[in-house]
């Protein structure tokens, strides 16, 4: 071993064999923590990065694809109550391949067409359609999942049987189960879309023949309603809080924030309607296209059989018979222009708005009513002609609720601060507690161990030896300065601190035994001397 090294490791073996009881003890937890905290760092820095192999599986996949992976030797972990197997990143693909080719999970496309795959060839009419029922069911179910925040979905038809006896046929309808995401809320437009989406997918339903409710029993759209209202009650509501957002702010500007109340109420038309017009317009530069001319001329003699019947019926001789005819008749066709126009109104266009603004008698005591009227009238698109009204009123506003609710605040925010003060207070009190304990087991420490290395030794009394003076050269007698002169030793780590220190220990555990070893070592010093 290499000397460097050797006296490293004594020099570590003699600062532990200084160590108390105590703080060998502190040094072995310590040990032990630095330990287990690399041990639990490195499990955390080596452990895998999960992934969801497949979500919402039932209890016989999620089984068979537990014992699959086990099989495979994949680590995995479950969540959502097992409805989720997760495995490492980096097994994902793979595990996917390999599911897919063991026919794993079994039920995922089993509510599909895949029904039909299995189809016997001498199955009965009932069947087929049964079946072909579930298929349609299973696949509407799936694509109603595929929509987010929709967790799990279940569709049941009623389809009526098609026959030629009938005179009316009733309309298919459809009634959808819908499980959210927790925490999630199907929207107005997602639950439209699961309407529209289940109707269009079978032949003869119409949007109201739907009916789509929640887990917790929530209809969201009922069967025979007119799912279109529902949607323009949204889309009002919506126009009118976007109105009203628009004259608050331009409010909140004029008279501040809390001043002023704005109400706005608007009809909509959400009719959807086509007008088809047409419009001729003569040419008279334009030639007529085509035109004709008939005449006809008669003219001869002859007596008529009898006369003509005159007044009081008295017949009256007849003229002598010579008499002409002419007629004539032309009929022209002209070239006319022809304008066909088709016009659709999409739905939604505002028919009327009235809005309503009250200004707090205070803060809008200066402002010209008629003036912020017209800006207000201009912010809100008002049309007179169209039948708007707009109406500004200045009125005292009642601001006890508001102080009752800054007061409320208030007291909530002291007492907030209060319990944040206390708990700051009480972790300083433990603090301090910690370090005075801390500081007090130092000090302990510190003076049991000075204690232990400054305690003196009982040596008893030693009896003085007289000694002959030491005789020079001559008879002179020698000082004791003159005995040796002064060597300067090198200072050379040969092990004295180390021997000191075993010394000393020697001596702290059995002074007796020190003492009369220091009494033997002196007088045969003494001794030697003499001699």
């Amino acid at each position: 071993m290499p000397t460097q090294v050797r006296a490293a490791l004594d020099r570590a073996r003699d600062v532990v064999g200084q160590f108390s009881l105590a703080q060998r003890t502190l040094a072995v937890l310590g040990v032990a923590v630095v330990v287990l905290g690399v041990v639990a760092l490195s499990a955390w820095l080596s452990r895998p990065t999960m992934a969801p192999l497949f979500s919402g599986l039932s209890g016989s996949d999620a089984s068979a694809v537990v014992d699959q992976l086990e099989a495979d030797g994949v680590p995995y972990e479950l969540a959502d109550g097992g409805a989720t197997v997760l495995v490492p990143n980096d097994r994902l693909y793979a595990e996917r391949i390999a599911m897919a080719s063991a026919g794993l999970p079994a039920n995922a496309d089993g509510d599909g067409y895949s029904l039909l795959d299995d189809m016997p060839v001498t199955s009965s009419e009932f069947q087929q359609q049964t079946t072909y029922q579930r298929a349609l069911e299973g696949e509407l179910a799936t694509t109603v999942e595929a929509m987010d925040g929709v967790e799990q979905a279940s569709v049941r038809l009623a389809l009526p049987e098609e026959t030629v006896f009938a005179e009316e046929q009733q309309d298919p309808t459809a009634s959808v189960f819908v499980q959210t995401r927790p925490g999630t809320t199907l929207s107005p437009e997602q639950v439209q879309a699961v309407v529209h989406l289940v109707s269009a997918g079978i032949s003869g339903m119409q949007p109201a023949d739907v009916s789509v409710v929640d887990a917790t029993g929530k209809v969201l759209s009922a069967s025979g309603t007119d799912a279109a209202g529902q949607v323009a009650g949204q889309r009002t509501a919506e126009y009118e809080d976007r109105v009203r957002q628009a004259l608050q702010g331009v409010l909140d500007q004029v008279v501040g924030v809390g001043n002023s109340a704005v109400t706005v109420t608007a009809a909509l038309n959400f009719d959807e309607t086509q007008r088809t017009s047409e419009q001729f317009t003569a040419t008279p530069d334009v030639p007529p296209l085509t035109s004709s001319t008939t005449e006809e001329e008669y003219t001869g003699t002859g007596g008529t059989a009898t006369g003509v019947l005159g007044p009081d019926n008295v017949q009256v001789p007849a003229g002598d018979g010579e008499g002409s005819y002419t007629s004539s008749s032309e009929e022209v066709q002209n070239a006319v222009d022809k304008v066909t126009e088709v016009t659709s109104a999409a739905p939604g266009r505002v028919e009327r708005q009235s809005v309503a603004v009250v200004l707090d008698m205070e803060p809008a005591a200066g402002i010209d009513l008629a003036a912020l009227e017209q800006t207000l009238a201009a912010a809100a698109g008002i049309v007179p002609d169209r039948g708007d009204t707009i109406e500004v009123q200045r009125l005292a506003f009642d601001q006890s609720a508001a102080d009752q609710a800054a007061a409320a605040l208030a007291e909530a925010q002291a007492q907030e601060d209060a319990a944040a003060q206390a708990r700051l207070y009480r972790d300083l009190a433990i603090a301090a507690a910690v370090l005075v304990a801390a500081i007090v087991v130092i000090v302990l420490m510190v003076r049991r161990s000075r204690r232990t290395q400054r305690e003196r030794l009982n040596l008893g009394e030693l009896t003085p030896v007289d000694e002959p003076p030491l005789l020079l050269d001559g008879g002179a007698v020698a000082e004791p300065t003159q005995l040796l002169p002064p060597v300067e030793v090198p200072q050379i780590d040969d092990g004295t601190d180390r021997k000191r220190a075993e010394i000393a220990t020697l001596a702290d555990e059995n002074p007796e035994e020190m003492a009369e070893l220091l009494r033997t070592w002196m007088a045969g010093s003494g001794t030697g001397a003499g001699r």
